[in-house]
């Protein structure tokens, strides 16, 4: 499973439409961390290439992965120039996979912290 999430994460640094569509189970229900979501691999296809015409991803770091059944969470640091505005954040991933290891439902979330100040 982390060697799909890697693969994963390289295809948005290079732009690689064909490795979405070998990663991804054809019934894929994607969240994205900002609110849409995706389903079916035609959507995601879409999404991807709309996405890399308007945007570059500058950086994905693999934070830590950990691995429960068919569950994979992944905590990252994503950076990106998107129409000319290039923003970071932490974040997660949750990601299930089916038994052909594609990832059949996926969820991204951004990493929200809480301090308290005494």
């Amino acid at each position: 499973m982390e060697e799909v999430i890697r693969k994963y994460f390289q295809c948005w640094l290079d732009k690689d439409v064909d490795t979405v569509k070998r990663i991804f189970s054809d019934d894929i229900i994607y969240s994205e961390c900002y609110g849409p979501v995706y389903k079916g691999i035609g959507q995601i296809i879409r999404w991807f290439e709309d996405w890399n015409q308007k945007g570059t991803v500058l950086q994905w770091d693999i934070k830590r992965v950990m691995v429960a059944g068919n569950t994979a969470v992944v905590e990252w640091y994503f950076k990106c120039d998107y129409e000319g505005n290039v923003d970071g954040f932490d974040g997660v991933t949750i990601a299930e996979f089916d038994a052909d290891m594609n990832i059949y439902e996926g969820c991204c979330r951004v990493k929200n912290y809480l301090s308290v100040l005494q």
